[in-house]
């Protein structure tokens, strides 16, 4: 069976054309290449972006400002109920790159910075990186969502379902097992 491989685009700013003049700046409008953000918790489709403004500056001695602006919309599950809520997500990047620490140095310094990758800015990973630190950590469709039934799944926000929801006393579970027990036989 042949597998066909999807190709990335990977966008990448080479940082070493900023270190011939101390305060040269560069400005950067980086169109957003991905259709879903990929996080630890799960795959989420971004429905709405605006691209990426970076103003990268060589301060000096090889050190660099990354400033910047990200404006995008992610389709996130409601926590309740599952259904795709439109979350917006705009943030400012602020980061401050020291080009003479080598990467071992970085993670010493409990500074590392994925989306550098020797004189190569990676734009992808520093989107994906200010995702992860800016998205909610509760995402609702509404206040008053009621979620799913924990029996059948049914969505209860719009309607009820016929599952059995009393309460069972917890110190009762030994006794029901006999009565199951005998219902067997």
């Amino acid at each position: 069976m042949r597998r066909i491989r999807q190709l990335e685009v990977v966008m990448q700013i080479n940082l070493s054309e900023l270190f011939t003049t101390e305060g040269m700046q560069k400005q950067y409008q980086i169109p957003i290449e991905m259709n879903v953000f990929q996080s630890p918790a799960g795959d989420y489709p971004i429905t709405e972006c605006k691209p990426v403004e970076l103003c990268i500056t060589h301060v000096k001695n090889r050190n660099l400002e990354i400033r910047g602006s990200l404006d995008l919309h992610l389709q996130i599950p409601c926590d309740r109920c599952l259904e795709p809520v439109d979350i917006h997500i705009q943030t400012e990047i602020e980061k401050d790159v020291d080009m003479n620490l080598s990467e071992g140095e970085r993670v010493e310094n409990l500074d590392e910075q994925p989306y550098i990758s020797g004189h190569n800015l990676d734009v992808d990973v520093l989107v994906c990186d200010e995702l992860i630190v800016n998205m909610p950590m509760k995402v609702l469709c509404s206040e008053d969502c009621k979620g799913i039934c924990n029996r059948c799944g049914a969505n209860l926000n719009h309607g009820t379902c016929d599952c059995d929801v009393t309460e069972l006393d917890p110190r009762m579970s030994v006794i029901r097992d006999i009565f199951k027990n005998f219902k067997e036989v």
